[in-house]
C-alpha cells in the first residue's frame, strides 16, 4: 500500500494567524527546511518549541524570531542520534508542564551521509541514518501522542523525499529510511484516524538545502529555490486547512 497523493489547491496560502494559540514542535529547526518552517509557523502565530543538537544555532534562530516581534519560542536542545526514550518522555512532560498543550510536530530533521554503494556503506552510518530518520520520529511522536490527542485539532507532519530517485542505486540508508518513514506515516494515520490527531506526509520539490548539496555537489545551488514553498505547505498542513490532506502525501513536485 502507498499513501494517497494530494496536490495543493490553486488558491493555496496558509490562512492569516492560522496557527495562533497553537504550540508547534519543530525538529531540525535550524536546518534549511526546519528554519523556513520555524519562521513560517511563528509568523502564522504559533508558539514554537525548536529542537536540534546545536544550542548556539537554536539561539540564533530564537533571536531572529524574537526580533520580528513574533511569539517567543522555547529552545529545547535535542540530539536525535543520542536521545533515549526517557529524553523524549521528558520533553513531552516539559511541554505539558510549561505550555499546557501541543498542537503539532514538524519532523524536519534528517540524516544523510552522501551517495554510497552498498558495498562501501559503513554500518555505523547506516544505523545512524535509519535511527535519525525513522526511529527518532517514531519515538518522539509516540511520547507526544498523549498530549497531541488532548488538542482539539493536532497535526504531525513528516517530510519525505522523491521516491523516483531514492529507489535507485547509491541512495543506501537514506533511501531505505524514507521508504520506511512513508510506511510509518500510513500506519500511524490508520491508528489515529478517529482521533483529533492528523497525520501528513510532505514531499517537497527540489530545494536549496545542505542535504541536497551533499547529493548534488556539482550543481550550482542557486539554480534551486529556497525551501520557502515547502515551508508554507508545512504551515498549511499544521493548521486547520490541512485537514483536507489528512492521511495523504502532499506532493509539491511540479507545483
Amino acid at each position: 500500500m502507498t499513501l494517497p497523493t494530494v496536490r495543493l489547491p490553486q488558491d493555496f496560502a496558509p490562512a492569516a494567524a492560522s496557527l495562533a494559540g497553537r504550540v508547534v514542535l519543530v525538529t531540525g529547526a535550524y536546518g534549511g527546511l526546519g528554519r523556513a518552517v520555524s519562521l513560517g509557523a511563528a509568523r502564522a502565530g504559533a508558539t514554537l518549541v525548536i529542537t536540534g543538537k546545536r544550542k548556539r544555532q537554536l539561539e540564533q534562530l530564537y533571536d531572529l524570531i524574537v526580533a520580528e516581534g513574533l511569539p517567543e519560542p522555547v529552545i529545547h536542545p535535542l540530539d536525535l542520534e543520542a536521545a533515549t526514550p526517557r529524553d523524549y518522555e521528558a520533553l513531552a512532560e516539559g511541554l505539558e508542564r510549561d505550555l499546557g498543550r501541543l498542537d503539532g510536530i514538524a519532523h524536519c530533521a534528517a540524516s544523510f551521509g552522501g551517495l554510497t554503494p552498498i558495498t562501501m556503506h559503513k554500518p555505523d552510518e547506516w544505523l545512524r541514518t535509519l535511527h535519525v530518520n525513522v526511529s527518532a520520529p517514531f519515538a518522539l511522536t509516540q511520547a507526544c501522542l498523549p498530549l497531541l490527542v488532548k488538542a482539539p485539532d493536532a497535526s504531525v507532519v513528516f517530510v519525505l523525499d522523491n521516491p523516483d530517485l531514492l529507489n535507485r542505486a547509491h541512495w543506501g540508508a537514506y533511501g531505505v529510511s524514507k521508504a520506511a518513514l512513508e510506511r510509518f506515516v500510513e500506519i500511524l494515520h490508520q491508528e489515529t484516524d478517529t482521533t483529533a490527531v492528523r497525520t501528513h506526509a510532505l514531499l517537497p520539490a527540489p530545494m536549496r538545502t545542505a542535504l541536497r548539496h551533499q547529493a548534488y555537489f556539482g550543481e550550482d545551488p542557486n539554480t534551486q529555490p529556497l525551501p520557502d514553498a515547502a515551508a508554507r505547505a508545512a504551515v498549511w498542513l499544521l493548521g486547520p486547512q490541512g485537514a483536507a490532506a489528512r492521511g495523504a502525501m502532499l506532493d509539491l513536485r511540479g507545483a
